[in-house]
């Protein structure tokens, strides 16, 4: 089973307008609101796989129920922890080809919160093979946060996969406790390294990965390209996987399905080359979807037939 992490989780909103009118009114006709966050992007994609899964996380309020709701209509099994403070909406009004988004902050978390949120996380780990956390901390955490359930986790011989960025993603990877695979994608691994990084040059990936230890440490680092595929570090191994060219639709919630692809695989002690074929494709069949953590598993086998894996071999 995977156990997906949302700490900040939120109703996404959608208003698509075809022009947006600035100090004027808008009206929506086709108003999407959907059960957000990225872990729960990861969630509602490894379910469509057909593969084991539970969502947890902090969860308040009338949002917090909507959430829950939503994820009871999609049979998707949860244990939040429940907090007073309400959960956060997330806007993204998309006009003349532009997406505007307008984010919530959402709930400042107490420090008694989160210290039970740590013994709920505990006792949910016997359930799980494989963790994702995922996403931003809500106000009040600090970004050592993820230090603490990785702790947990590492512990139980869990392995963990995480997706977050920026301060929370280099305090994380930096301290004590490491997770089994990292997804970041060029930028932020540029930032992490104050490297520059050639998508079209593996060598150039192998190089940050050597001469970091931080990242050497971590088993799999996984640096996600966009239309150009990815570069990954797996172990003491390297790969270039290149995806065939796609009509993107909505490529929002792409690495989050990427990151159920890598759950699944790493869960089931898949190979190395599926597990990152399949990750792919995830990624790939997001994109082809209007909504957000959704993936037609129809079209599964032949876009993964299309991702190829090249070795790296040193000369």
């Amino acid at each position: 089973m995977i156990l997906t992490v949302t700490m900040n989780p939120s109703v996404d909103i959608s208003y698509p307008l075809e022009i947006l009118k600035i100090d004027s009114v808008n009206r929506v006709a086709n108003v999407r609101k959907v059960a957000g966050g990225k872990g729960l992007n990861v969630t509602k994609v490894i379910k469509l796989a057909n593969e084991e899964v539970i969502a947890t996380g902090l969860l308040g309020g009338n949002l917090g129920n909507f959430i829950i709701n939503q994820l009871d209509s999609m049979d998707i099994k949860h244990q939040f922890y429940t907090i007073p403070q309400e959960s956060r909406n997330c806007i993204a009004i998309l006009h003349e080809g532009y997406q505007t988004e307008i984010l919530e902050s959402g709930p400042t978390i107490s420090s008694a919160d989160q210290t039970h949120f740590i013994q709920h996380f505990s006792n949910l780990l016997d359930r799980a093979k494989t963790i994702t956390l995922s996403g931003s901390l809500p106000s009040g955490i600090n970004n050592d946060y993820y230090q603490k359930l990785i702790n947990l986790a590492n512990k139980k011989n869990k392995k963990v996969l995480l997706d977050c960025s920026g301060d929370c993603l280099k305090v994380t990877i930096t301290g004590a406790e490491i997770p089994y695979l990292i997804k970041p994608n060029k930028e932020e691994i540029e930032q992490l390294t104050g490297s520059e990084l050639d998508s079209n040059s593996i060598k150039s990936f192998v190089d940050i990965i050597e001469k970091h230890k931080f990242l050497n440490d971590i088993p799999w680092v996984i640096v996600s390209l966009g239309k150009d595929g990815a570069f990954a570090k797996i172990d003491d191994c390297y790969y270039t996987v290149a995806i065939p060219e796609i009509k993107v639709v909505n490529p929002v919630g792409s690495g989050d399905a990427t990151i159920a692809g890598l759950a699944i695989g790493i869960s089931t002690m898949d190979t190395h080359e599926n597990t990152l074929k399949r990750a792919m494709a995830f990624g790939m069949l997001n994109a082809m979807e209007a909504q957000t953590g959704c993936i037609n598993m129809t079209d599964y086998e032949h876009f993964f037939n299309q991702v190829k894996v090249y070795p790296y071999y040193a000369v």
